[in-house]
């Protein structure tokens, strides 16, 4: 076994102290006991974010399958409606794309007395990514976990998001530094659940599995899996070919072995591509394609979900 992989947990009594707590580098600290305090950034945090409605995760163990242009087309979909406030959070600190997808490449953050203040892509779509922080695109931030950490908690606590009705944050790919620190800093606040992203071939689908393991650890609901690289229809002779071949039955096989809700396969489109490198959005520059119909059919079940889940957190709320 790893070792690491029966961590008693921070907060446990065990902490520290455990067989396989030894040879950890933390494990000192934990021993002493300074870790079962809760960190005073969670409820600050949940009192920040107390006027945002719901919040989704963008999740996936494998990197590459497109996390990062599902998000920023959920972000304009949902945007698209100009009665609805909207907020994408970029947590991926190495590798920040979401600035070049949502065409906001140079653009700074500036601080107000409230706060951080996210960069608009429209009146109703703001933007924070620590790409607005560095000085070239090019630029490598080599950092480790705790610095990770405190960004994010910055993020959160810090940047003026004012009233929203969704944040949604895109992730690295794993279940490590980033995944830990959004879930335990939102643990006060009510997370609509999570999307898994994959792609149909066995490589991608392992890795998804062990995040959808993190998911039901931390106990953070799923809302559903998509399937992105699903088929590649042929613009001229019309003929769809698996690119990515789904060997073991691709995210339609996953999710009816896990009980997974499958949100949608879709296709492959180099316009797509070709619209993140532009920073436009796929959906409104061609609207009619096969994948923009897919997204639609998509963005429409997370809005279901969550209108249902906020009804059931206020019936919760009137029970009690």
């Amino acid at each position: 076994k790893i070792k690491g992989d029966d961590c008693p947990g921070t907060t446990s009594e065990q902490a520290g102290k455990s067989a396989s707590c030894q040879g950890c580098p933390n494990q000192k600290l934990c021993a002493s006991g300074a870790t079962k305090a809760p960190d005073p950034a969670i409820a600050e945090i949940g009192a920040k974010l107390a006027t945002v409605k719901h919040k989704i995760l963008v999740l996936s163990g494998k990197g590459g399958v497109g996390k990062s242009t599902f998000s920023a087309h959920l972000a304009h979909a949902l945007a698209s409606d100009n009665t609805k406030e909207v907020a994408l959070l970029d947590v991926d600190i190495c590798g920040p794309s979401i600035p070049r997808i949502m065409g906001l490449e140079g653009e700074q953050v500036h601080q107000s007395g409230s706060g951080w203040s996210p960069v608009y892509v429209d009146d109703n779509l703001a933007v924070m990514s620590i790409g607005f922080l560095l000085s070239s695109p090019d630029d490598a931030v080599i950092w480790r976990g705790p610095k990770k950490n405190g960004i994010i908690k910055q993020f959160l606590r810090d940047v003026d998001w004012g009233e929203l009705d969704y944040l949604i944050v895109d992730t690295p790919p794993g279940t490590s530094d980033e995944h830990l620190s959004i879930v335990q800093y939102l643990s006060s606040t009510h997370v609509d659940g999570a999307i898994i992203i994959t792609t149909p071939q066995e490589v991608s689908l392992q890795d998804v599995r062990k995040e959808i393991r993190f998911c039901h650890k931390v106990k953070l609901p799923i809302i559903g899996v998509v399937e992105n690289m699903s088929g590649f229809v042929c613009p001229k002779c019309k003929t769809t070919s698996q690119i990515f071949p789904p060997t073991s039955g691709g995210a339609e096989q996953m999710c009816a072995d896990l009980n997974l809700p499958l949100l949608g396969k879709v296709p492959l489109d180099p316009r797509i591509a070709q619209s993140c490198d532009e920073g436009k959005s796929f959906l409104s520059e061609v609207p009619d394609s096969p994948a923009a119909k897919v997204y639609q059919n998509i963005v429409q079940s997370i809005q279901d979900y969550c209108s249902n889940s906020l009804t059931e957190e206020q019936s919760t709320t009137l029970k009690h």
